[in-house]
């Protein structure tokens, strides 16, 4: 089977990539041919080509709006079944901006299948949403640990006698890194022996100059630029907490890894970051700014890391993934040839 992969245009850090990837080396371990496309939101002929070149017999967009939108537009004439998987930004902000919301409703109704990799994210929109949910299908999530050798603490000098915290977000507003910031600021105030890190691609280009300013300001705080997926998971290795304090998630590549590896989280409690994280058990969840300098203050103790290291290996199996994801392709490829 010819499977074509859509995302969106973006730097290739990014999570729709990392899961773009993924998907295409457990479908290719399958025996299946195929290929990732990223688009502009007006690709002007591109996407058009490139698919006819392929001819795939299925297609799976990643994003229903910025994947969706060039897709609608340049294969209006096609007739290719296709599928999409709804990302936390098509649910939690696209569909209520007008322009965006006709688009991924369009998509969400013209598709073989809509793919939702977070149950939490699932039942909420079947509630809110029911007449777009009628092809809604849970695909489980899976996660590949990458096997680059990263010493990240080495190639950032940052010290090893300090709690590092990490937070693995691009740059932009939704992520919430700037508010991240003024929250450590009472933490820090009173304990020295933190680091506050973050990595991901600039994004935004107003936000980050914010951002980039404040960092700045504060000592214990660090951006370290993005650090290759492969190398994600080494880099890891030498963090004591994962942070994530995202206004919407789907459902975070970089909390499946740490959850993984066995990595304690302190994360925003959102239903993105609560299908992942077990509040007391592999993490802790806040919703106030006070809860979250309690938290802070507690994982700085080890015994308490320690309590949260709870490495899950199992659950996210790529394996089971792939098998999941092709049997729902090869199903929307057939029905389409049967109609």
């Amino acid at each position: 089977m010819r499977i074509l992969i859509v995302l969106p245009s973006q730097d290739r850090v990014s999570g729709n990539w990392v899961t773009a990837c993924r998907f295409q080396q457990g479908l290719e371990k399958q025996g299946h041919r195929v290929i990732v496309l990223d688009t502009p939101l007006q690709p002007r002929g591109f996407l058009r080509q490139r698919t006819r070149d392929f001819s795939p017999d299925v297609t799976l967009l990643l994003h229903a709006y910025r994947a969706g939108n060039p897709w609608l537009t340049e294969t209006v004439d096609m007739d290719i079944p296709f599928l999409v998987l709804l990302t936390g930004t098509d649910i939690n902000h696209g569909l209520g901006v007008p322009e965006e919301g006709e688009i991924i409703r369009t998509v969400l109704l013209q598709a073989a299948a809509v793919l939702v990799q977070n149950p939490l994210i699932a039942d909420q929109f079947r509630d809110s949403h029911p007449h777009l949910s009628t092809r809604l299908q849970l695909l489980t999530p899976g996660i590949i640990l990458g096997e680059t050798h990263y010493e990240l603490r080495k190639t950032h000098a940052l010290s090893r006698d300090v709690t590092l915290f990490l937070c693995p977000a691009g740059l932009r507003p939704v992520k919430g890194v700037l508010a991240l910031l003024e929250m450590f600021d009472p933490v820090a105030a009173e304990r020295s022996d933190l680091l506050v890190a973050f990595c991901g691609p600039q994004l935004d280009a107003d936000y980050c100059r914010h951002f980039l300013t404040e960092i700045s300001a504060r000592p214990w705080a660090r951006y370290l630029g993005s650090i290759p997926p492969n190398a994600m998971a080494s880099a890891m290795h030498e963090v004591d907490v994962i942070l994530n304090n995202s206004q919407s998630e789907g459902l975070s590549n970089a909390l499946l890894e740490a959850a993984t590896i066995g990595l304690p989280i302190l994360a925003r409690k959102i239903p993105g970051n609560e299908a992942v994280v077990r509040h007391n058990r592999n993490g802790l969840l806040y919703e106030t700014p006070l809860e979250f300098k309690q938290y802070a203050l507690q994982l700085l103790d080890h015994e308490k890391r320690q309590q949260l290291t709870c490495p899950d290996t199992e659950r996210y199996d790529p394996d089971h993934e792939a098998a999941e994801l092709a049997t729902i392709l090869m199903g929307a490829a057939k029905s389409r040839g049967s109609d």
